[in-house]
């Protein structure tokens, strides 16, 4: 079974695959919070480009948080899994006391990794999306949906592990989106790393600050 080293690998591995998508382009990284950073900090060292975050939370089943419903990120996105909703009927309530946690958390983490300032303007330009891992997706169609909220004039996606029907799903939601390793089954994404340690929020600042 092929694993990724640590993250720093799975950037290298993931600006291999966005290179000749981007044909030249002077595209931003983003970053998806906390590990995600971390692989675009080495995508875009290896790319020559500027990393920035973009900041979004995954909506966890109340008891079961791990498992999730939706998610949401800047610009007021919303973005809810209504099948899986359906099936585990979570009520009304319910998802409005877990999205008003989560969006506490989103902010505390922009003001956390921003500083204080504005997020780089991507309006007309092309965005990578950089996470460790995906998978249901959630978090990440709320990402693509911030970028194309704020203009984005392309948008690919780059993870170092993702399932293939999530990655194919994700290729009809963004412009692009490749992944690093893409096993059936995929099962945990922490199961794909040789080094999965969680990342911290000093982390994160040290790799936007680089």
């Amino acid at each position: 079974m092929v694993l990724l080293r640590d993250r720093a690998e799975a950037g290298a591995a993931v600006a291999r695959l966005v290179e000749p998508l981007l044909d030249g382009e002077d595209a931003l990284v983003l970053g998806v919070p906390r590990g995600g950073v971390i692989v675009g900090r080495a995508v875009a060292d290896a790319l020559g480009l500027n990393l920035d975050v973009v900041v979004v939370r995954k909506l966890g089943v109340p008891g079961h948080e791990e498992f999730g419903f939706g998610a949401i990120g800047e610009e007021g996105v919303e973005v809810l899994d209504y099948a899986t909703l359906a099936m585990i009927g979570v009520s009304d309530e319910s998802i409005a006391a877990v999205e008003a946690r989560e969006r506490l958390e989103l902010d505390r983490r922009v003001l956390a990794y921003r500083d204080g300032k504005e997020a780089a303007p991507i309006a007309g330009r092309s965005v990578v999306l950089v996470d460790d891992g995906i998978a249901t997706g959630g978090t990440m169609r709320a990402a693509v949906a911030v970028c194309r909220a704020r203009g984005a004039a392309k948008v690919i996606v780059g993870v170092g592990v993702a399932p293939p029907d999530v990655l194919e799903s994700l290729n009809h939601e963004a412009d692009a989106a490749v992944a690093a390793l893409i096993p059936e089954p995929m099962d945990a994404v922490g199961l794909w790393y040789l080094d999965f340690r969680q990342t911290t929020d000093e982390e994160v600042a040290a790799a936007l600050a680089t």
